[in-house]
């Protein structure tokens, strides 16, 4: 398994990790050989790149026995909207790699491709940034996302991999408002005996805050909060969405460390409006993008990046437990166009 959690003055193993990827914290227990890391990792790309496969036949083709000429970049403008990239993220990288094969003198088509990874990289690098566990205790952590995101399956996924790494973790069922929400949550605790504060009905604030309390008395690593699924145009909601942070900010001073959005991968440009209005009611510190294994496209962490630039801690292909994680530009650029 790959670690992707770094832990504050925690020092890396030996074995450098992959760029990108938050060293492993030396105490974590039952590490994976390396082969099997490495079988790991592969498998995990692999699925990555099936996730979006869509779009990396859509751009890739664009390079095969084809001519340096103004056809070929409308076709990369026409691929690269199709993919959600959005028109500031999609002319900024026209433009870019026009310069660059002006000046470079690129005459051969993969060259331009790869001199287009480059830019995409150089584009999406500053969405990469770990999650440091145990700069705070306990690190309270708000989860926020849309109905259908997989925001409870997320928050099972990142509890069971921070026990790997030695985190005594607390749960909080914040969404009140669905028992189907809190019921997923309580098996997640169960199945990974971690406790579960949760409330058949009402205040979700308050369920918060009892969670931060109860995080501190009982010397919890991690609280994680979970919250209703609300779509950002429903103002009264947010509204309560804000009162819930404040509430955390009454049970620890310094809480929330990390509020977090769940978006689903196959939403596109949609997932864009959510990141701003979610951000401008919350101001959020990081993203995670699930459900990259289906008909996603990808192209809109482009489109985020031009936008909010908030950084995405994690990326999902899949329902498994080691199918989350750390979001690593160059993969995923790899993942976009081979």
């Amino acid at each position: 398994m790959f670690s992707f959690l770094k832990k504050k003055s925690s020092p890396p193993v030996a074995e450098a990790p992959a760029a990108g990827v938050s060293p492993a914290m030396a105490s974590a227990p039952q590490e994976a050989a390396p082969q099997d890391a490495a079988e790991a990792k592969q498998s995990w790309l692999k699925r990555l790149k099936t996730g979006l496969v869509r779009t990396s036949s859509n751009i890739s083709t664009l390079f095969t026995g084809t001519r340096i000429d103004d056809a070929l970049y409308e076709e990369l403008e026409a691929a690269l909207l199709m993919a959600d990239a959005g028109v500031e993220a999609t002319q900024f990288l026209l433009d870019a790699l026009k310069q660059k094969v002006k000046a470079e003198k690129l005459t051969d088509p993969q060259q331009v491709k790869a001199a287009l990874r480059a830019l995409m990289i150089d584009l999406l690098q500053p969405l990469e940034k770990p999650l440091t566990l145990g700069r705070e205790q306990p690190l309270v952590i708000m989860i926020a996302g849309v109905n259908g995101a997989g925001k409870t399956t997320t928050i099972g996924k990142l509890a069971k991999h921070m026990q790997h790494h030695d985190q005594k973790v607390l749960l909080a069922a914040g969404d009140t408002f669905r028992a189907a929400a809190r019921e997923q949550l309580t098996v997640w605790g169960e199945r990974n005996g971690i406790a579960v504060i949760s409330q058949a009905s009402g205040d979700p604030a308050a369920v918060a805050f009892d969670a931060v309390q109860a995080g501190r008395a009982r010397g919890m690593d991690v609280v994680m909060i979970d919250t209703a699924g609300r779509l950002p145009t429903q103002l009264h909601l947010m509204d309560e969405l804000k009162k819930i942070k404040r509430v955390i900010g009454k049970g620890l001073e310094t809480a929330p460390h990390e509020v977090l959005l769940v978006i689903d991968g196959n939403t596109g440009q949609n997932a864009l409006a959510q990141v701003k209005a979610f951000d401008d009611a919350l101001q959020l510190t990081g993203l995670i993008v699930t459900k990259l294994d289906g008909t996603a496209k990808g192209g809109v962490l482009a489109a985020i990046v031009k936008q909010r630039s908030v950084p995405v801690y994690f990326i999902g292909v899949g329902e498994g437990i080691d199918d989350l994680q750390p979001f690593v530009a160059s993969e995923f650029v790899d993942a976009l166009l081979d």
